[in-house]
């Protein structure tokens, strides 16, 4: 049996349980996941790429303060941390240095939810992405939880 791959790219996720809970979907990753987004890919390409998504009034940078920015377009503003908060919720930006490389949404106290690229989506332990390839956590954000709709 040959090795997880996503073990291989991430070490730490190997050693805590997580859950696949999402097949294969190219149409979005990590940081449209974390805004709430399933229908485009979010990154701040300069020039623009018809394939990719950014909010219009947000520099296309690659740097944490723009990616906050981009989050800010869907209500979400800085907090100090993951813990949660009744009536909101959080999302975690991981960087390597300035420079942003994945986000994720805060599930619950020992559960994140990925967008593992345009692979899957999966349940993991925080911490577990933590490494070469995607950095670690640098910024917590939160948001109002949206009142469930009333059906008629």
């Amino acid at each position: 049996m040959s090795p997880d791959p996503l073990h291989i790219q991430f070490p730490l996720l190997g050693m805590t349980p997580y859950r696949i809970t999402s097949p294969i979907d190219k149409k979005y990753n990590c940081i449209a996941w974390a805004a709430g987004d399933t229908a485009r890919f979010w990154w701040p390409t300069n020039p623009p790429v018809p394939r990719y998504y950014w909010p219009p009034s947000v520099p296309r940078e690659e740097t944490v303060a723009a990616f906050v920015l981009a989050f800010g377009t869907v209500g979400y503003e800085p907090c100090a941390d993951g813990a949660l908060e009744p009536g909101f919720e959080k999302i975690v930006i991981y960087a390597i240095g300035q420079k942003p490389k994945h986000a994720a949404r805060v599930v619950s106290a020992v559960r994140w939810s990925s967008k593992m690229g345009s692979d899957r989506d999966i349940e993991h332990a925080p911490g577990a992405l933590n490494g070469q390839l995607y950095g670690c956590p640098v910024q917590y954000m939160k948001r109002p939880k949206k009142a469930p709709s009333k059906k008629r």
